[in-house]
């Protein structure tokens, strides 16, 4: 190995989730780069890996970062991994791995743990699309705007919580998106793993008595697209049918497919717009 960076993917609790190819290539890398070294050491110990090891972490990544690719650059490798899980998602390994690209170093990306898809996959919620969006924005300008764009995801949602802060956002979430099927997993990959399968006001009310323990991983359902469109179909209700047909025909729209996008719209078929026109002629 030369000259290159490897993301490892490290256990998010179990240990015995390690790849083999991780524990090789932490082995044989000249440097690793750890969010925590504190944390990783323990990880380190009891693999008896003896590599050299360094921070890498948020508050440092940006002059770490270029310190590590000239490392690279002069033909060192190095192991990035996080704290626990695939090292890049919702955390500054995105940052290295983006001056890699820029600097003209491969980049190899190890398979393995990932709390947002071992949450999706246990939540019984639909996994074909969905929607990560990791910690919430501590702005509240910023967090206000992202709930807001998350009202009509139609996407599974998963979302990481500290459990101090678990009350408050399960609060926002109910006020901006409504009551919603959903997965809260908990300690996953350990002893007392939790996915407790609920509603946002059950999860709310359940935790009104009990405290939050553990890092949380919320998984949400999706708006339906049925809903989506009965609401559409609502707010052009609040219009005459010949309003509606003026808003299309203005924009140069021929009458006769207008009359088929206002049925559309409507959620009625296009005889019912031609003889609403017609009955308001006679």
């Amino acid at each position: 190995m030369s000259g290159k960076l490897y993301l490892c993917a490290t256990p998010i609790g179990n240990l015995e989730d390690i790849t083999l190819r991780v524990l090789r290539v932490l082995k044989e890398a000249d440097l690793i780069a750890a969010e925590d070294t504190r944390n990783s050491i323990k990880l380190l110990n009891h693999f008896d890996i003896k590599t050299p090891m360094t921070s890498y972490h948020e508050y440092n990544k940006i002059e770490k970062g270029r310190i590590l690719v000239e490392k690279m650059l002069a033909g060192q490798t190095i192991a990035l991994i996080t704290d626990a899980g695939t090292p890049g998602i919702s955390d500054p390994g995105e940052e290295l791995v983006a001056m890699c690209y820029d600097a003209g170093v491969e980049v190899t990306s190890l398979p393995g743990p990932a709390a947002c898809i071992t949450a999706l996959t246990l939540s019984g919620l639909p996994t074909r699309r969905f929607a990560f969006e990791a910690f919430l924005p501590a702005d509240k300008k910023e967090r206000k705007t992202t709930l807001q764009e998350l009202v009509n995801e139609t996407r599974t949602i998963i979302l990481y919580e500290a459990p101090h802060r678990l009350v408050k956002t399960l609060e926002e979430l109910r006020e901006v998106l409504g009551n919603r099927r959903m997965t809260l997993c908990r300690e996953l990959t350990k002893k007392h793993e939790t996915a407790f399968r609920t509603t946002l006001d059950d999860l709310i009310a359940y935790y009104q008595v009990e405290k939050p323990l553990g890092e949380c991983v919320l998984v949400i359902e999706g708006k339906s697209r049925e809903e989506l469109q009965k609401k559409a179909q609502e707010a052009w209700a609040e219009i005459s049918i010949e309003e509606h047909m003026r808003i299309y025909e203005e924009k140069g729209t021929p009458h006769k497919e207008a009359m088929k996008l206002v049925a559309k719209d409507r959620g009625v078929t296009k005889r019912d717009v031609y003889q609403y026109l017609l009955d308001l002629k006679n």
